[in-house]
């Protein structure tokens, strides 16, 4: 899967400044290292990235490095980029905090160091699980009820902690072995 509809809003942006802030790299650059980090799940577009790369640059965020011999354009994270990746990675980490839910198959590096021939079922399951998930929403937009929102807390608070319960026996596993 070389692209994927899940892949909210804002993740790019994330993505391309974290990987500025490891150093400087080029549009090609950084799609390689997306797709090597996401173990070819996802590769972004030159049309999500280049786009993304003058809006960035117009606010300035970052900053096009002279082009070298190769004719290779590189950019760099400015001052105010880094101040806006540090919001996101705040946000980030709230999120997480508070929501306390499995990261989606696009969030967490974690995620991609699994075998994909492993958890091709897992994946799938993900799936199933966030677009379920992504309809209760839009349904909920349409038509509230906290009487759904209720019976939903209590189907996603009972899978967490059932998958609170599968990871103590895997740890416990491991420290038998």
């Amino acid at each position: 899967m070389k692209h994927t509809a899940l892949v909210p809003k804002g993740f790019l942006r994330y993505q391309v400044l974290e990987l500025l802030s490891e150093k400087n790299m080029s549009g090609s650059e950084i799609m390689n290292e997306i797709e090597e980090r996401t173990a070819g799940r996802w590769r972004p577009s030159p049309g999500s990235i280049y786009p993304l790369f003058a809006w960035l640059q117009d606010d300035g965020y970052v900053n096009e490095m002279p082009a070298e011999g190769n004719g290779m354009k590189r950019y760099s994270i400015t001052d105010k980029g880094r101040a806006l990746l540090e919001e996101q990675r705040k946000i980030k980490e709230k999120l997480g905090k508070e929501a306390k839910l499995f990261a989606p198959p696009f969030l967490g590096a974690s995620w991609f160091r699994i075998p994909p021939e492993e958890t091709a079922q897992l994946r799938e399951s993900m799936r199933h699980f966030m677009g379920a998930f992504h309809e209760l929403a839009s349904s909920l937009e349409e038509e509230f009820s906290e009487q759904i929102v209720e019976e939903a807390r209590k189907v996603l608070d009972g899978t967490a902690e059932r998958l609170e319960e599968i990871n103590k026996r895997l740890k416990s596993e491991k420290n038998v072995r």
